[in-house]
């Protein structure tokens, strides 16, 4: 069951990695999984939640942080020497590596799983922005098969963790903000009433 789901695995990774190849996504997907290329257009996103999205874009911005802390952490420290599994750019043959291949783990993505982090938090907060969050974290995600570094399996783990960890944090912070409006509110009401 395992090397059959492996072989799987390497077909679809054979099939992003080489089958749909063409030049516009030699330039395209190396581009979109360098993170380097995207500090500025981040730092903008934050600056422009801090500086206009008031209370809602400060506690977005805050929560992003816990969020992608834990995703990254998670996957690079924990998943990732738990699970062991090399990169296919290490172990395949004939590899269209478009990048370096990396000395880290392959399982999860970490990729994957920060980008699936930060789009599902960003869209509980800005429902309208889910669609193009989801899409990006996706492009990003599939560039990883595209540039030979990661298997197919490898980034829909990171799509999942990096959602559940968000879900997670959403749905920790929805509980504590209930159980402080529920506090303020018994103590407003128990409050005498001033004659």
């Amino acid at each position: 069951m395992i090397e059959w789901l492996y072989g799987i695995d390497v077909a679809l990774f054979r099939l992003g990695n080489e089958t749909i190849a063409n030049p516009a996504g030699d330039w395209f997907f190396p581009f979109i999984t360098n993170l380097k290329n995207f500090m500025v257009p981040y730092a903008l996103l934050i600056l422009g939640l801090l500086i206009f999205g008031k209370k809602r874009g400060a506690i977005t911005v805050l929560l992003l942080v816990v969020t992608i802390t834990l995703a990254d952490q998670i996957s690079s420290f924990v998943i990732k020497p738990w699970v062991g599994r090399v990169r296919p750019c290490h172990v395949l043959e004939n590899v269209r590596l478009l990048v370096g291949c990396g000395s880290g783990k392959s399982f999860t993505s970490s990729h994957a799983t920060n980008n699936f982090a930060m789009a599902v938090l960003i869209s509980h907060f800005y429902p309208v922005a889910r669609p193009w969050l989801l899409l990006w974290a996706s492009l990003v995600a599939f560039s990883r098969v595209y540039i030979g570094v990661h298997y197919p399996s490898d980034i829909l783990g990171g799509a999942v963790l990096g959602t559940l960890i968000a879900l997670a944090v959403i749905q920790l912070w929805e509980q504590g903000r209930k159980q402080v409006h529920a506090y303020r509110h018994r103590r407003t009401i128990s409050q005498p009433m001033k004659s």
